[in-house]
């Protein structure tokens, strides 16, 4: 028996047609729509969604991340991306110059617990993530805040057209990126909005599945501003 509107979807079931799903969660078997997680079917304007509940990143060429420093080798950086495969970002693509070992300190140029965003440029499952800062806007996170949210979240603190993380920028007065390995930098005017801007997002994540979230989002900041008087 297909899933309707409203259920709980487990890896096996079959899915309508009709409702709108993105690979790998969801997959083709015998011309029939197949989940390949847990999810809910949820209704959005008019239309059926599969939202997974819980999913892992999967890296794909030219998709932009924000990664996790780890650890520092003789002439590259590893790099947890929040994936089963932890990346390489080598330090002359960092530095945009050839390294030099004897003058070039990687420690000190980049550090383990510092966040870099970065584009995905190689990966074939046989080898690690090849990544890249070279590109407008790409590089060390200087300021802000990263948190971590499930990837499957990701595309609803999107929304359409980007419209969800423009309500939160318009709303905070924060620069928000959502990333498609499962993490968030907001950069904020102040520690206040941040924190706002955080909660939003947690809310946005608890409730991605339910109808008339923008509306709440939107509500909620209002509220939340009023109450601490910014």
């Amino acid at each position: 028996m297909m899933k309707a509107y409203g259920q709980i979807a487990l890896p096996g079931d079959r899915l309508e047609q009709r409702v709108e799903a993105e690979r790998p969660f969801v997959m083709e078997v015998g011309g029939e729509k197949v989940a390949t997680v847990v999810g809910i079917i949820s209704q959005r304007e008019g239309k059926a969604y599969f939202v997974p509940l819980k999913s892992i990143y999967v890296p794909k060429v030219w998709d932009v991340v924000i990664g996790l420093v780890e650890s520092v080798s003789a002439a590259s950086w590893m790099v947890d991306i929040n994936s089963p495969y932890q990346a390489l970002l080598y330090a002359q693509d960092f530095l945009g110059r050839s390294f030099n070992p004897s003058t070039d300190d990687l420690y000190q140029i980049l550090k383990p617990g510092e966040y870099v965003k970065a584009k995905v440029v190689a990966f074939d499952k046989t080898r690690s993530p090849l990544l890249s800062v070279q590109g407008e806007g790409l590089g060390r996170f200087i300021k802000g805040a990263v948190i971590d949210v499930p990837p499957a979240r990701i595309p609803r603190i999107i929304g359409k057209k980007r419209s969800m993380t423009s309500l939160l920028e318009e709303k905070t007065g924060c620069s928000v990126f959502p990333a498609v390995n499962g993490r968030v930098h907001v950069d904020c005017p102040s520690p206040e909005l941040e924190a706002i801007a955080i909660m939003a997002i947690r809310l946005i994540e608890r409730e991605s599945h339910t109808a008339g979230l923008t509306e709440r989002v939107a509500k909620f900041i209002e509220e939340e501003r009023r109450r601490r008087g910014i």
